[in-house]
């Protein structure tokens, strides 16, 4: 293995942070490793929002219904699209996914929570003071594990096919 694949398979969504906070620098190079992924015709549809104030923490952590844990994270990042490009779901979901893999590499462990077709994303939208053409499309919650954990992932002959697909 070598460091990035070593970074990628210690990855896992952690739910419970210390109360400790992120250094400025770390949050400076995960968004711009985010905003350095691949982009369709590198429109990079995207804007980043870093929230550590704990009111607005809280209030996020209300309005969604599986990230109640945000409320007591030291910051989330808030990542939205502009709507009218055709792949920024996609763009979004791209940088979404570097910016957790930087912020391990780090040592900073987080959990994706979903914004896209969401009941709370304009609400959370309009919270933020983002424009209207941007949609939500994720929210990841980020800091110190509370405590160290391995989670088992499904074995790789379980999630794999080679040419084509057969049922054993």
């Amino acid at each position: 293995m070598n460091v990035v694949t070593t970074v990628i398979k210690s990855r896992h969504s952690v739910r419970d942070f210390k109360s400790d906070p992120v250094n400025d620098s770390i949050i400076k190079d995960a968004i711009e490793c985010a905003a350095r992924a691949p982009t369709a015709m590198n429109l990079q549809p995207w804007l980043f929002g870093v929230i550590k104030n704990k009111d607005t923490l809280s209030k996020i952590a209300g309005l969604t219904e599986r990230g109640k844990f945000i409320a007591k994270s030291p910051l989330c990042f808030a990542i939205f699209g502009e709507k009218k490009e055709t792949y920024y779901l996609e763009d979004c979901c791209a940088a979404t996914e570097n910016l957790i893999l930087a912020l391990q590499a780090h040592g900073i462990t987080s959990c994706w929570v979903a914004g896209e077709k969401k009941q709370y994303a304009e609400t959370v939208r309009k919270m933020l003071g983002v424009p209207e053409n941007y949609s939500l499309v994720s929210l990841v919650a980020a800091g110190y594990p509370a405590e160290i954990s391995i989670v088992q992932k499904k074995e790789m002959k379980k999630v794999v096919f080679f040419e084509e697909f057969k049922d054993n």
